[in-house]
Protein backbone atom coordinates (compact mmCIF):
# COMPACT_ATOMS: atom_id res chain seq x y z
CA UNK A 1 0.00 0.00 0.00
CA UNK A 2 1.68 3.31 -1.36
CA UNK A 3 -0.20 6.34 -0.18
CA UNK A 4 1.07 10.49 -1.59
CA UNK A 5 -0.22 13.42 -0.36
CA UNK A 6 -2.72 14.80 -2.84
CA UNK A 7 -1.66 17.75 -4.49
CA UNK A 8 -4.21 20.66 -5.50
CA UNK A 9 -3.98 21.70 -9.33
CA UNK A 10 -1.91 24.89 -8.88
CA UNK A 11 0.23 23.09 -6.42
CA UNK A 12 1.29 20.30 -8.26
CA UNK A 13 2.27 22.44 -11.54
CA UNK A 14 4.27 24.99 -9.38
CA UNK A 15 6.48 21.80 -8.20
CA UNK A 16 6.48 20.36 -11.13
CA UNK A 17 8.04 23.40 -12.60
CA UNK A 18 10.10 24.26 -9.65
CA UNK A 19 7.94 27.46 -8.82
CA UNK A 20 7.32 28.63 -5.02
CA UNK A 21 5.07 26.66 -2.97
CA UNK A 22 4.25 27.95 0.83
CA UNK A 23 2.42 25.14 3.01
CA UNK A 24 0.49 26.53 5.42
CA UNK A 25 -1.01 24.46 8.08
CA UNK A 26 -4.80 23.88 9.23
CA UNK A 27 -5.20 23.59 13.24
CA UNK A 28 -5.24 27.30 13.19
CA UNK A 29 -8.05 27.17 11.08
CA UNK A 30 -9.71 24.26 13.63
CA UNK A 31 -8.27 25.19 16.76
CA UNK A 32 -6.33 28.42 16.84
CA UNK A 33 -8.55 30.99 16.90
CA UNK A 34 -12.50 31.25 18.90
CA UNK A 35 -15.91 31.78 16.55
CA UNK A 36 -14.51 30.47 13.16
CA UNK A 37 -12.36 33.00 13.14
CA UNK A 38 -9.69 30.85 12.00
CA UNK A 39 -10.70 30.58 8.00
CA UNK A 40 -10.69 34.29 7.89
CA UNK A 41 -7.33 33.89 9.33
CA UNK A 42 -5.94 31.29 6.41
CA UNK A 43 -7.77 32.90 4.14
CA UNK A 44 -5.79 35.94 4.88
CA UNK A 45 -2.20 34.16 4.34
CA UNK A 46 -3.32 32.10 0.77
CA UNK A 47 -3.91 36.05 -0.20
CA UNK A 48 -0.25 37.29 1.00
CA UNK A 49 1.40 34.23 -0.57
CA UNK A 50 -0.21 34.19 -3.58
CA UNK A 51 0.27 38.09 -3.92
CA UNK A 52 4.00 37.86 -3.28
CA UNK A 53 4.09 35.22 -6.29
CA UNK A 54 3.92 32.05 -4.65
CA UNK A 55 1.29 29.38 -4.68
CA UNK A 56 -0.33 28.09 -1.39
CA UNK A 57 -0.41 24.61 -0.18
CA UNK A 58 -2.88 24.53 3.15
CA UNK A 59 -2.29 21.15 4.34
CA UNK A 60 -4.91 19.05 5.91
CA UNK A 61 -6.84 15.12 6.19
CA UNK A 62 -9.95 15.00 3.85
CA UNK A 63 -11.95 12.23 3.30
CA UNK A 64 -9.51 9.75 3.50
CA UNK A 65 -6.54 11.71 1.96
CA UNK A 66 -3.86 13.61 2.84
CA UNK A 67 -4.22 17.10 0.69
CA UNK A 68 -1.76 19.82 0.29
CA UNK A 69 -3.97 22.45 -1.16
CA UNK A 70 -7.09 22.76 -0.57
CA UNK A 71 -10.43 24.41 -1.98
CA UNK A 72 -11.98 26.55 -0.77
CA UNK A 73 -14.76 24.63 0.04
CA UNK A 74 -12.38 22.19 2.14
CA UNK A 75 -11.08 24.74 4.45
CA UNK A 76 -14.49 25.48 4.94
CA UNK A 77 -15.10 22.63 6.26
CA UNK A 78 -12.07 22.77 9.16
CA UNK A 79 -13.26 26.13 10.39
CA UNK A 80 -17.21 24.38 10.62
CA UNK A 81 -15.76 21.50 12.55
CA UNK A 82 -13.78 23.38 15.04
CA UNK A 83 -12.66 21.40 17.80
CA UNK A 84 -14.19 18.33 16.33
CA UNK A 85 -11.63 18.24 13.51
CA UNK A 86 -8.87 15.99 14.82
CA UNK A 87 -5.75 18.06 16.02
CA UNK A 88 -3.11 15.66 13.45
CA UNK A 89 0.76 15.63 14.02
CA UNK A 90 2.90 13.55 12.23
CA UNK A 91 2.15 10.44 14.05
CA UNK A 92 -1.82 10.88 13.39
CA UNK A 93 -1.54 11.43 9.41
CA UNK A 94 -1.83 7.67 8.90
CA UNK A 95 -4.50 7.00 11.38
CA UNK A 96 -6.18 9.85 10.47
CA UNK A 97 -6.53 8.99 7.12
CA UNK A 98 -7.56 5.21 7.24
CA UNK A 99 -10.19 6.12 9.57
CA UNK A 100 -11.55 8.73 7.14
CA UNK A 101 -11.52 11.41 9.76
CA UNK A 102 -11.00 15.12 9.16
CA UNK A 103 -7.60 16.15 10.53
CA UNK A 104 -6.39 19.74 10.74
CA UNK A 105 -2.08 19.51 10.74
CA UNK A 106 -0.06 20.98 13.01
CA UNK A 107 3.43 22.49 12.17
CA UNK A 108 4.93 18.83 12.25
CA UNK A 109 1.92 17.35 10.96
CA UNK A 110 2.46 19.73 8.07
CA UNK A 111 6.08 19.13 7.92
CA UNK A 112 5.82 15.37 7.07
CA UNK A 113 3.46 16.21 4.33
CA UNK A 114 5.98 18.67 3.14
CA UNK A 115 8.80 15.86 3.11
CA UNK A 116 6.46 13.55 0.99
CA UNK A 117 5.36 16.34 -1.51
CA UNK A 118 8.79 17.91 -2.22
CA UNK A 119 7.32 21.72 -0.69
CA UNK A 120 10.28 23.56 0.42
CA UNK A 121 8.64 26.43 2.65
CA UNK A 122 5.98 26.77 4.98
CA UNK A 123 4.49 29.77 7.20
CA UNK A 124 3.06 29.40 10.18
CA UNK A 125 2.07 31.64 13.31
CA UNK A 126 4.75 30.37 16.17
CA UNK A 127 6.24 26.34 16.04
CA UNK A 128 5.72 24.23 19.30
CA UNK A 129 8.77 23.49 21.32
CA UNK A 130 9.31 22.56 24.99
CA UNK A 131 6.67 23.26 27.46
CA UNK A 132 6.93 24.89 30.85
CA UNK A 133 7.68 22.78 33.15
CA UNK A 134 9.28 20.20 30.75
CA UNK A 135 11.49 18.80 33.65
CA UNK A 136 8.37 16.69 35.33
CA UNK A 137 6.35 16.26 31.75
CA UNK A 138 8.59 15.90 29.66
CA UNK A 139 6.10 17.70 27.01
CA UNK A 140 7.98 18.71 23.94
CA UNK A 141 5.99 19.53 20.73
CA UNK A 142 6.88 16.79 18.08
CA UNK A 143 7.56 20.03 15.51
CA UNK A 144 10.78 20.06 16.47
CA UNK A 145 12.26 16.71 15.59
CA UNK A 146 10.01 16.97 12.32
CA UNK A 147 12.01 20.70 11.97
CA UNK A 148 15.58 18.74 12.64
CA UNK A 149 14.58 15.68 10.14
CA UNK A 150 12.63 17.73 7.12
CA UNK A 151 14.51 19.75 4.16
CA UNK A 152 12.11 23.00 4.76
CA UNK A 153 11.98 26.74 6.12
CA UNK A 154 9.50 27.48 8.83
CA UNK A 155 8.64 31.07 8.52
CA UNK A 156 6.96 31.79 12.13
CA UNK A 157 7.34 34.74 14.99
CA UNK A 158 9.50 32.26 16.96
CA UNK A 159 8.22 29.49 19.33
CA UNK A 160 4.88 29.81 21.15
CA UNK A 161 5.54 31.94 24.06
CA UNK A 162 3.37 29.78 26.45
CA UNK A 163 6.27 27.31 26.39
CA UNK A 164 9.45 27.40 27.68
CA UNK A 165 11.49 29.59 24.73
CA UNK A 166 15.19 29.46 26.27
CA UNK A 167 14.40 25.92 26.42
CA UNK A 168 13.03 25.58 23.11
CA UNK A 169 16.16 27.44 21.57
CA UNK A 170 18.60 25.30 23.69
CA UNK A 171 16.96 22.38 21.63
CA UNK A 172 16.71 23.45 18.53
CA UNK A 173 20.91 24.12 18.74
CA UNK A 174 21.07 20.27 19.93
CA UNK A 175 18.85 19.32 16.76
CA UNK A 176 21.50 21.43 14.38
CA UNK A 177 18.61 23.89 13.57
CA UNK A 178 19.73 27.21 12.60
CA UNK A 179 17.55 29.81 13.70
CA UNK A 180 17.51 32.81 11.81
CA UNK A 181 16.61 36.24 12.74
CA UNK A 182 14.83 38.46 10.08
CA UNK A 183 16.56 41.67 11.02
CA UNK A 184 16.51 41.00 14.66
CA UNK A 185 19.59 39.15 17.18
CA UNK A 186 16.89 37.53 19.25
CA UNK A 187 14.43 34.94 18.85
CA UNK A 188 10.91 36.50 19.15
CA UNK A 189 8.74 35.86 21.97
CA UNK A 190 5.74 35.01 19.72
CA UNK A 191 3.39 37.92 20.78
CA UNK A 192 6.55 40.17 21.79
CA UNK A 193 9.24 40.94 19.46
CA UNK A 194 12.18 41.54 22.39
CA UNK A 195 13.52 39.63 25.13
CA UNK A 196 14.29 35.57 23.66
CA UNK A 197 17.47 33.94 23.09
CA UNK A 198 20.14 34.91 20.41
CA UNK A 199 19.35 33.77 17.01
CA UNK A 200 22.02 31.64 15.26
CA UNK A 201 22.68 34.49 12.58
CA UNK A 202 20.68 37.53 11.72
CA UNK A 203 19.27 37.73 7.56
CA UNK A 204 17.84 41.21 6.45
CA UNK A 205 17.00 40.46 2.53
CA UNK A 206 14.99 37.18 1.03
CA UNK A 207 17.58 36.44 -1.07
CA UNK A 208 19.79 35.86 1.40
CA UNK A 209 17.16 33.88 3.33
CA UNK A 210 17.00 31.72 0.26
CA UNK A 211 21.06 31.62 -0.08
CA UNK A 212 21.45 30.14 3.22
CA UNK A 213 18.80 27.75 2.70
CA UNK A 214 19.97 26.33 -0.43
CA UNK A 215 23.34 26.22 1.14
CA UNK A 216 22.22 24.23 4.37
CA UNK A 217 20.01 21.72 2.59
CA UNK A 218 23.58 21.05 0.42
CA UNK A 219 25.51 20.68 3.80
CA UNK A 220 22.81 19.11 6.31
CA UNK A 221 20.59 17.11 3.53
CA UNK A 222 17.35 16.84 5.76
CA UNK A 223 17.30 19.42 8.07
CA UNK A 224 14.99 22.25 8.39
CA UNK A 225 15.83 25.71 9.64
CA UNK A 226 13.45 28.49 11.17
CA UNK A 227 13.48 31.89 10.19
CA UNK A 228 11.82 33.85 13.27
CA UNK A 229 10.08 37.43 12.15
CA UNK A 230 9.28 39.66 15.12
CA UNK A 231 5.68 40.47 15.37
CA UNK A 232 4.51 43.96 14.27
CA UNK A 233 2.75 45.42 16.65
CA UNK A 234 4.02 43.23 19.50
CA UNK A 235 2.21 42.97 22.91
CA UNK A 236 3.40 42.06 25.89
CA UNK A 237 1.11 40.10 27.95
CA UNK A 238 3.56 37.76 30.24
CA UNK A 239 1.52 37.76 33.36
CA UNK A 240 -1.63 36.80 31.45
CA UNK A 241 0.51 33.57 29.93
CA UNK A 242 1.70 32.75 33.03
CA UNK A 243 -1.58 32.64 34.49
CA UNK A 244 -3.16 30.47 31.43
CA UNK A 245 -0.23 28.04 31.57
CA UNK A 246 -1.09 27.67 35.47
CA UNK A 247 -4.23 27.67 35.21
CA UNK A 248 -4.54 24.70 32.31
CA UNK A 249 -1.94 22.57 34.63
CA UNK A 250 -3.95 22.84 37.47
CA UNK A 251 -7.02 21.25 35.62
CA UNK A 252 -5.49 18.44 34.76
CA UNK A 253 -4.81 18.76 30.83
CA UNK A 254 -2.12 17.19 29.01
CA UNK A 255 -0.56 16.00 25.90
CA UNK A 256 -1.70 18.09 22.41
CA UNK A 257 -4.77 19.74 24.41
CA UNK A 258 -2.50 21.96 26.19
CA UNK A 259 -1.80 24.33 23.54
CA UNK A 260 -5.10 25.00 22.25
CA UNK A 261 -5.95 25.38 25.92
CA UNK A 262 -3.66 27.58 26.69
CA UNK A 263 -3.80 29.89 23.68
CA UNK A 264 -7.69 29.79 24.49
CA UNK A 265 -7.48 31.42 27.85
CA UNK A 266 -5.02 33.69 26.52
CA UNK A 267 -7.47 35.22 24.29
CA UNK A 268 -9.83 35.44 27.11
CA UNK A 269 -7.95 36.82 29.57
CA UNK A 270 -6.25 39.33 27.25
CA UNK A 271 -9.60 40.63 25.99
CA UNK A 272 -8.86 39.64 22.61
CA UNK A 273 -5.80 41.80 22.14
CA UNK A 274 -3.73 38.52 21.72
CA UNK A 275 -5.89 37.31 18.41
CA UNK A 276 -5.34 40.85 16.75
CA UNK A 277 -1.49 39.94 17.16
CA UNK A 278 -1.97 36.84 15.83
CA UNK A 279 -4.23 36.66 13.05
CA UNK A 280 -1.43 39.61 11.90
CA UNK A 281 1.27 37.40 12.23
CA UNK A 282 0.15 34.64 10.82
CA UNK A 283 -0.31 36.65 7.67
CA UNK A 284 2.79 38.45 7.16
CA UNK A 285 5.17 35.26 8.11
CA UNK A 286 3.08 33.75 5.39
CA UNK A 287 3.97 36.44 3.21
CA UNK A 288 7.61 36.25 4.19
CA UNK A 289 7.79 32.77 3.70
CA UNK A 290 6.38 33.28 -0.69
CA UNK A 291 9.25 36.13 -0.92
CA UNK A 292 11.85 33.55 0.56
CA UNK A 293 10.64 31.16 -1.46
CA UNK A 294 10.38 33.36 -5.03
CA UNK A 295 14.18 34.32 -4.06
CA UNK A 296 14.69 30.56 -3.78
CA UNK A 297 13.53 29.24 -6.55
CA UNK A 298 15.00 32.43 -8.73
CA UNK A 299 18.53 30.78 -7.10
CA UNK A 300 17.78 27.12 -8.28
CA UNK A 301 16.85 28.15 -11.77
CA UNK A 302 19.69 30.18 -12.14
Amino acid sequence: MTVTPVLGDAVAAALAAGGPVVALETTLVSHGFPGGQGLAVAQAAEARVRAAGAVPATVGVVDGEVRAGLTAAELARFASAGESARKVGARDLAACAVQGALGATTVGGTLAVCRASGIRFLGTGGTGGVHRGFADSLDISSDLPQLARTPVMVVSSGAKSILDVPATAELLETLGVPVLGWRTATLPLFYRAEGGPPVSAVVTSAAEAARIAALHWQLNGGAGLLLARPPDPGLDIEPVIAEAVSRVRREGVSGQSVTPAVLSLVHELSEGRSIEVNRLLIADNAALAAEVAVAYAGEVRS
